[in-house]
């Protein structure tokens, strides 16, 4: 059995979320961040970890893909050109979409208050405006981001969309506010928000 550590309201949502569609029993420990139940498994206290026979797997993009990999789901197999592109557009969710988010996250509340500088937020909300234009032009005109087949990256940007409404980085393009509508209507994803840890 999987063991997954972290809080709904961190990145381990990605985690819980696959394995609820994969349909696997895991354990799930809602232990925030740098606490002592997640340093023992990540020295930098980082969630979420991912315990399977007792070897703790960190970064939730890391897990997720190990996940759709060894079950054999929610992913286009390693090698192939569809594969190429998922990982492509996985790259670009992290880089253009979390990375813009996790830097207003440690302007806002992460690091010491002398280190925080929040005009930067400024401008990572326009760079947040500006990916979004980028991603609808590359992503088909399927309910998910591949197309016809959820992947990855559709956990990956569902997670990255509620995080920017909740730190008011608006949604500007209405495809992708429809298409948040149409993953948090899946009941994998509302199991997984409905956990709170045993």
């Amino acid at each position: 059995m999987y063991t997954v550590i972290g809080t709904v309201g961190s990145r381990a949502m990605r985690v819980l979320w696959m394995l609820e569609e994969l349909g696997l029993p895991f354990e799930h420990i809602a232990a925030p961040p740098r606490s002592k139940g997640v340093t023992a498994f990540n020295p930098a206290g980082k969630v979420p970890v991912l315990i399977e026979d007792s070897t703790p797997i960190t970064d939730s993009t890391a897990i997720i893909q190990y996940l759709a990999d060894k079950h054999g789901q929610l992913t286009h197999p390693a090698g192939t050109l569809d594969r190429a592109r998922q990982d492509s557009l996985t790259q670009f969710l992290l880089d253009e979409f979390d990375a813009n988010l996790w830097m207003a996250a440690r302007h806002s509340f992460v690091l010491p208050e002398e280190l925080r500088h929040a005009a930067i937020k400024n401008t990572l909300r326009w760079e947040f405006e500006r990916s979004q234009k980028t991603l609808v032009h590359r992503i088909g005109e399927g309910p998910f981001v591949m197309g016809d087949m959820m992947t990855v990256p559709d956990i990956i940007l569902t997670h990255c969309g509620n995080w920017a409404l909740g730190a008011k980085f608006p949604i500007t393009e209405h495809r992708l506010t429809e298409y948040l509508d149409r993953m948090r209507a899946r009941p994998a994803y509302r199991r997984a928000m409905a956990r709170t840890g045993e």
